[in-house]
């Protein structure tokens, strides 16, 4: 029996702390909740720092990358009929001194005393999300655990693809209308008000091209910060509208309905929600308990609370493909594929597939969409440039003119 000392918190709040002897932690722990307890951390008696576990706070979180990293690794030992608790152990050497070796080292001690896998991960809930757990769990109920990971681990590895993607694809165009409106507030401010100190001692009727960049410019410094502050006003009230289920679910049901944006943003929920149902009904879970996990995977809440439909017309007998067809929000063409699956029995491949195609369509898309909007970014700057010389040289023509007559 090992003494360990632990603080919890009782029903009402209040801390408390004390000793508990057992032979694991795991049954110190269940010891400790028998007692109406909720324990906060745990180590042995004893000493200095020991193997505190917090709840609250802890120290560096292992990247997606490497989580991704150390699944593919996993599946490769695990599908070489390696024990779980070894392959951990290898992965986590070869890791040596990363977040990610720490957390393995505390999943591997949980699977040593017993514990399964996917109850083990449960422990570091920020670096094994409950759809990674949930693959797990299937994985091991089925007995082809080491072929799951490696499905996870290819399923992971696509939506961080996508994902970056779809950020490249707004990151990029933002920088440059970033750039785009530096220049032409640069130009406003200091260009502009010289051009006029120099052509406001003439008395002649300046050019209507000149007034009206002259105009602007003193809009921009007479204006330009309360500008400013209303758009990061508008901003922040955005943000916090979107925290709100109602405005939420309106905004992103609009979204759905912008011309070129809203088909990208369905297309991309579309092929997330796919390769997740493909890989959890691959790895033997039940098809309702699949659609629960993948639904998690959608960002546009309208979709999301459409799905509700297809969850429904399931529980009540309907097949996948009448219930995606009745919600809706989907291409057709996926509802299409998903009822050539059921028919031949190949589901999860008619889903891997649907979801390659709609990946395929959305990289296409972004593709030709930054292609395009580079040249455009660059001509509408040069044109606005291009404007403001040609207010500032317009004056110095007509004074040449009248110099001249």
């Amino acid at each position: 029996m090992t003494a360990y000392r632990y603080e919890a918190v009782d029903a009402a709040g209040r801390k408390k702390r004390g000793t508990v002897e057992a032979d694991t932690q795991r049954r110190a722990r269940r010891e400790i909740q028998a007692s109406g307890l909720t324990p906060v951390s745990l180590s042995e008696a004893g000493e200095g720092s020991g193997l505190d576990i917090r709840l609250s706070r802890g120290p560096k979180q292992p990247s997606r990358k490497d989580i991704i990293a150390a699944t593919r690794q996993l599946a490769t030992l695990i599908d070489a009929a390696m024990p779980v608790e070894e392959a951990l152990a290898a992965v986590a050497a070869q890791e040596r001194g990363s977040p990610t070796a720490r957390v393995l080292t505390a999943v591997r001690m949980r699977v040593v005393e017993g514990w399964r896998l996917s109850e083990a991960l449960g422990e570091h809930p920020k670096s094994f999300p409950p759809l990674y757990r949930g693959i797990v769990a299937a994985g091991e109920t089925s007995g082809t655990l080491g072929a799951v990971l490696g499905r996870l681990a290819d399923m992971l590895e696509r939506n961080r693809a996508i994902t970056q993607k779809a950020t490249t694809a707004l990151i990029y165009p933002a920088t440059i209308a970033v750039v785009a409106i530096g220049v032409v507030w640069a130009l406003m401010t200091f260009v502009v008000p010289r051009m006029v100190e120099q052509f406001s001692d003439m008395g002649a009727q300046l050019p209507l091209l000149t007034r009206v960049v002259i105009g602007v410019s003193d809009f921009v410094r007479d204006f330009g910060l309360i500008v400013l502050i209303a758009l990061v006003a508008a901003i922040i009230g955005f943000i916090v509208a979107r925290r709100r289920p109602r405005p939420k679910l309106a905004m992103d049901r609009m979204l759905l309905r912008l011309p070129v944006i809203g088909p990208l943003a369905r297309d991309l929920d579309a092929a997330r929600f796919a390769r997740t149902l493909s890989t959890l009904f691959a790895s033997g879970a039940p098809l309702l308990d699949s659609l629960r996990s993948a639904r998690r995977t959608v960002v546009n809440s309208h979709i999301d609370d459409r799905l509700g439909v297809t969850l429904t017309g399931v529980r009540e007998g309907a097949s996948l493909s009448a219930s995606l067809r009745r919600a809706g929000v989907f291409p057709p063409m996926m509802a299409s594929m998903v009822s050539a699956g059921e028919r031949s029995g190949a589901l999860p491949l008619m889903l891997e597939k649907t979801a390659d195609q709609m990946e395929g369509g959305f990289e296409a898309a972004t593709t030709l969409a930054l292609r395009l909007l580079e040249p455009a970014v660059i001509v509408t700057l040069g044109l606005v440039v291009m404007v403001i010389v040609l207010a500032i040289m317009l004056p110095i023509l007509q004074i040449n003119t009248m110099t001249l007559g």
